[in-house]
């Protein structure tokens, strides 16, 4: 009998450490489930009264990392649509739509011209015809006719086309935008031109 109290004794402490050893290892558990962010190591049988709030804050962290995530990809979407539905604004294929669109692109490039002093020059030059070509003055003779709403030649198209308009000497757009350039840097600005030029 004292043989096997004796046994139960030395067992006991053993046992005793044991438990101690795993509260102390359930302990560390939680702590880096906690650094990690995952919550689901500590349960309420063996995390006790620190482990619940380890576990409630990772837990807080982890829906937090959640919704900014879902709030970051929410805004990353407005601003690709935004994008897509305000790349290009819309304009007229007529001779008002010409000459806003060219407005447009010549405000970036600070090329001055005014909606009234284009469109007065263009009725002058073409009568608002983006074909039209002059196949009879001294440029046509030469070989390089006046061509478009402006009456541009290929040599000063090439020196003042503006970037963002298509490399085409009867395009409206490009032709209003070069001839404003043209006009600009010779005259100070379209408005200023009330004859051939």
């Amino acid at each position: 009998m004292r043989t096997t109290l004796t046994a139960l004794s030395t067992v006991r402490p053993t046992r005793r450490l044991a438990v101690g050893g795993l509260t102390a290892l359930g302990a560390a558990g939680i702590a880096a489930t906690a650094l990690t962010g995952t919550a689901h190591a500590a349960t309420p049988d063996t995390a006790g009264p620190a482990g619940h709030r380890a576990a409630a804050t990772a837990q807080h962290l982890t829906t937090q990392a959640h919704h900014a995530k879902q709030s970051a990809d929410k805004a990353a979407k407005a601003a690709k649509d935004s994008g897509k539905s305000g790349a290009k604004a819309k304009y007229a294929d007529n001779l008002d739509g010409w000459i806003r669109e060219a407005r447009a692109v010549m405000a970036k490039h600070d090329i001055p011209g005014s909606y009234d002093g284009i469109k007065r020059n263009i009725i002058r030059e073409s009568a608002g015809d983006p074909n039209a070509v002059n196949d009879w003055d001294i440029n046509a003779q030469k070989g390089i006719p006046s061509k478009g709403l402006l009456q541009v030649i290929q040599p000063t198209f090439d020196q003042y086309h503006v970037k963002g308009t298509p490399d085409d000497l009867t395009d409206p757009v490009a032709n209003i935008a070069a001839a404003c350039n043209y006009a600009a840097d010779r005259y100070g600005s379209m408005d200023n031109v009330d004859s051939a030029y």
